[in-house]
Parts: structure tokens; C-alpha cells; sequence
């Protein structure tokens, strides 16, 4: 990896279900990397000494692995991707030379030439993600627009997007011609579903499906644009 913080990377969602996940390290930026994880239902293990009380209560509810001890070759078989987390810039580099010899996912606090893939700021409301990187060149900046987008996306997008996919979901079941399913879902797209959501209607999705399938006559309003993010506002303050 270059280090010089000019690396393009490929954006990309991973499926974690089931999943081998190693940290190494126990502080407290693995703890908040663990409790992520298991957001996503991964099986992680975590291998530090000691670990920050966070971790180990999940330990003591048997939601996470840990072995208490100092890494050492051999520990990352069968992960998928490994969390480096650890103060030591000589583990660091142990460790991410044993991920890339197995093909290992791995992401680190150690700087760019120790890892293979970043962790973004995200927003989440719901099914929909927003993901923002800056490939490590300024996590500031990448927190300031974080949280400029938790202030844009208001959390009526959870249930919007809840509905929108069990729509899918009919429309999948029912409807054959794939021009037509296309149709409804642009309309749904550019529908003022949101804003009802806003308004504190709970629309149903079968009702959903048949007002938008049979009935063009319904208003239908964008939902809110967050391209007009202003550059200045990503100052570091």
C-alpha cells in the first residue's frame, strides 16, 4: 500500500453473516470495531492480553471469542477479514504480513502501508448505508461529513426503505415483464413516500404496490437531495 495517502480505493459492502472476523488487540478502538462487527453478525474473535470491559462483557454472554495472549503466526487462518488494532507498529506489521499471505481482508490503525482495505464513516437508517472515506487522508474530514449527513437523512429513511423493499418483494413475486417492475420501481423511487413517512403516515406495502401499479394519479416528490453538501463546510474545526 502507498503510503503517501494518494491510493484510490474500490468501494465495495460486505456480507460479514457467519464470517470469521480476527482483531487483534483488546483497547478501546477494538472494542468499538467488535461491537460494529457484530452489528453484521459476524463471529469474532479477539486476540489481546487484556481487553477493555466492553468486550469483555460480550465474552461473558458468549457473543465473542477471546484468547488471552499476545498474537502470534497462525492465528488468522480462516479469517475473512482481520481487524489490527493493536499499539504495536511490530504486530502491526506481523500481522498484516500474514493477511496478505492468505488473501486475508485486512484493515488497521497503523497507517496505509499495513492494510488492505479501510473502514468508512457510515450513516445508516435502516437497509440504506452511506459510507464515507477519504482513504485515510483526513478521518476528520470524513466525520464532519458523517455527520453532516445525519443531519440531511432524517430516520424516517429506516421505515421508508423497509417499505420500499417489501414492495420490491411483491413486485418480484407478481410481476413478470421486467420493463414494467422497472417502471414502479422509478416511481417508487421518486415518490413522496418519505415525506408521508415524515408526516407520520405507516402506509402498508400491499396498498403500496396496488396505488403505484394502477394509479399514476399520486403526487410524486423527490426525496431529499444531500448533493448540495457545501466544500466549505468541511473545515476542521
Amino acid at each position: 500500500m502507498n503510503g503517501d495517502y494518494q491510493h484510490a480505493y474500490f468501494p465495495v459492502f460486505l456480507d460479514l453473516e457467519g464470517r470469521l472476523v480476527v482483531v487483534v488487540g483488546g483497547g478501546a478502538a477494538a472494542e468499538h470495531q467488535v461491537v460494529s462487527l457484530m452489528r453484521y453478525g459476524a463471529d469474532v474473535l479477539v486476540i489481546a492480553p487484556e481487553v477493555a470491559s466492553g468486550i469483555d462483557a460480550l465474552v461473558a454472554e458468549g457473543l465473542v471469542e477471546h484468547e488471552a495472549r499476545d498474537y502470534v503466526r497462525g492465528d488468522l487462518a480462516g479469517a475473512f477479514l482481520v481487524v489490527s488494532a493493536t499499539d504495536s507498529i511490530e504486530t502491526a506489521r506481523a500481522v498484516y504480513l500474514e493477511a496478505e499471505g492468505q488473501g486475508c481482508l485486512i484493515t488497521t490503525l497503523q497507517g496505509p502501508d499495513l492494510c488492505n482495505c479501510t473502514m468508512p464513516h457510515v450513516v445508516q437508517r435502516g437497509l440504506m448505508q452511506v459510507a464515507v472515506s477519504t482513504a485515510g487522508a483526513s478521518p476528520e474530514i470524513a466525520r464532519r461529513v458523517q455527520k453532516r449527513l445525519e443531519h440531511e437523512l432524517p430516520h424516517e429513511w429506516e421505515p421508508f426503505m423497509l417499505l420500499v423493499g417489501q414492495v420490491r418483494r411483491i413486485a418480484m413475486e407478481r410481476i413478470t415483464n421486467s420493463a414494467e417492475r422497472d417502471a414502479l420501481f422509478e416511481k417508487l423511487a421518486d415518490s413522496d413516500l418519505l415525506e408521508r413517512f415524515v408526516a407520520g403516515e405507516r402506509p402498508d406495502p400491499e396498498a403500496v404496490f396496488r396505488q403505484f401499479m394502477w394509479d399514476d394519479s399520486e403526487v410524486r416528490i423527490p426525496a431529499p437531495s444531500v448533493d448540495s453538501l457545501a466544500p466549505d463546510a468541511l473545515s476542521e474545526a
